[in-house]
């Protein structure tokens, strides 16, 4: 069996920026130092979700690709999301990661005008991923977001025929039985990265290598916890490790999710990524006192602590 192109744990970096909502790119250097230095971490997955993509222009878009690149000096791969709305937009961007050394592309189905059927996914991924021939493609499948609920095991299926770089889809789904379809295609011929941080436990169990999520910023000695005990078979240890986990999810479903609360986490935690753009409110202090009073409840600060 082939080595896999992303094992572990990869992070998704929030966007940094300026209290007016523009991009502080300067900023990515001693992030790219943080996520470094936690030690555990293979990868980071930017411009998804946590990084605000379609609240970005195309020029800071790429202006982030380019700064995340130079940023990591080898020390872990880079995976630009380069999904959006407008086909050609997402060619663009998938040329420029090509053009600053990302090490894999990845993209969300566009999600205002839907692609009905798995051949029109298919169809407009096709050239996107052909603007970047030699990196490794994969689909960002997350339908609580974009809508498209189209199955996507017959996507990897039929996208390889036309997508000769598709490696494997980012599974940010709770339909279990389908990331395992997906799985044991073609005798696992694709790879499957775990995308919701509160089921990682049961996406390593299902045959996940990697996984990608925003929480690993900051608190990834747990989910590393997971895998460890996963690998010496103390399944005990691994629901005690998820639990922990779930607790600090719990706190940051109740602040907004992934996004918001993930920079409200990452103040939290030393490194400050600045606001969120509109339409994602901003944090008031009486907010982010409340939440740290929260976090105190769990072993939030045992864990991001320098």
């Amino acid at each position: 069996m082939k080595e896999p192109l992303l094992q572990g744990l990869i992070a998704a970096p929030f966007t940094p920026m300026n209290e007016d909502c523009t991009i502080k790119t300067e900023a990515i250097p001693a992030y790219a130092d943080f996520i470094a230095a936690k030690g555990c971490l293979k990868g980071v997955f930017i411009c998804g979700t946590s990084g605000e993509s379609v609240s970005l222009t195309l020029e800071e878009r790429k202006n982030i690709a380019e700064a995340w690149t130079n940023a990591a000096k080898g020390r872990f791969k880079v995976i630009v999301h380069v999904g959006g709305m407008s086909q050609p937009d997402c060619v663009e961007l998938a040329a420029h990661a090509a053009s600053v050394g990302a090490d894999m592309i990845a993209a969300m189905a566009p999600g205002f005008f839907k692609p009905a059927s798995v051949k029109d996914l298919v169809g407009f991924f096709k050239p996107v991923a052909a603007a970047a021939p030699e990196l490794p493609f994969f689909y960002y499948n997350m339908p609580s977001i974009t809508g498209v609920s189209l199955p996507v095991h017959e996507f990897l299926a039929e996208g390889k025929k036309d997508i000769p770089t598709l490696a494997g889809v980012k599974f940010t789904h709770n339909n279990l039985m389908e990331m395992q379809q997906c799985i044991n295609l073609n005798d696992g011929e694709f790879e499957v990265l775990n995308g919701f941080d509160e089921i990682l436990l049961a996406g390593v169990a299902c045959g996940c290598k990697g996984a990608v999520g925003s929480t690993y910023n900051y608190i990834p000695g747990i989910y590393q916890g997971i895998l460890d005990a996963i690998e010496s078979g103390n399944l005990d240890e691994a629901r005690r490790m998820s639990k922990k986990a779930v607790d600090i999810v719990d706190v940051l479903v109740k602040h907004g999710g992934g996004t918001r609360a993930g920079k409200i986490f990452m103040k939290l935690a030393g490194f400050d990524c600045g606001p969120c753009r509109l339409p994602i409110a901003p944090c008031s202090e009486t907010e982010l006192a409340k939440t740290r009073e929260e976090l105190e409840k769990t072993d939030f600060f045992k864990y991001t602590a320098v």
